[in-house]
């Protein structure tokens, strides 16, 4: 089992959706290619990896038969067995509002099952009464690395979280994507 990192009394607490192989080896979340990149998304927002919390949805790796550095998307059912332990976090941390990181993150928090994160993304939901942003991955940003666009709303949910927080936002974060 992997459980979570971070600030126990952050503002904001990001969740993804369960350690990979690299977090299962070093048994700490987001310390991958998709934890680097999240690092960097936390820098430009002006946060260290420290201010937050992060957790995952599924505090385990999902098995795969003959499993080697490959993942799985965890099932409904593995979600909801690691619910209490991430509701159990919420309620030490105390949040002001959690990021969703993916589909499988949003799934399993807010019970929204086969909701593109397109979709979901752009506006606020709550989780037992935390205000809840959905975003992209940052895997899913790895994968899709010449989509400027999907960046740019990562970026803009971001943007809408520090808004929320009352942080301060410079000219420079807020023309990321358009140049300024």
């Amino acid at each position: 089992m992997v459980f979570s990192t971070g600030n126990p009394a952050a503002d904001i607490m990001l969740v993804g959706e369960a350690p990979g192989y690299e977090e299962e080896r070093r048994q700490e979340p987001f310390v991958g290619r998709a934890g680097q990149k999240l690092d960097q998304i936390l820098s430009a927002m002006g946060l260290a990896r420290g201010e937050v919390y992060i957790s995952n949805i599924c505090k385990f790796r999902p098995a795969l038969k003959n499993q080697t550095t490959n993942n799985r998307k965890p099932t409904p059912e593995e979600m909801k067995a690691c619910l209490p332990f991430v509701q159990a976090e919420i309620g030490i941390v105390q949040p002001k509002c959690i990021v969703a990181l993916g589909g499988t993150a949003a799934e399993g928090l807010l019970d929204y099952e086969n909701q593109p994160v397109g979709r979901m993304r752009g506006s606020w939901h709550k989780f037992e009464n935390i205000p809840v942003r959905v975003t992209y991955h940052p895997s899913y940003l790895l994968h899709n690395d010449s989509a400027v666009s999907e960046k740019r709303k990562v970026w803009e949910d971001m943007l809408s979280v520090l808004e929320f927080l009352g942080m301060p936002i410079s000219e420079k974060q807020r023309g990321f994507f358009s140049g300024k």
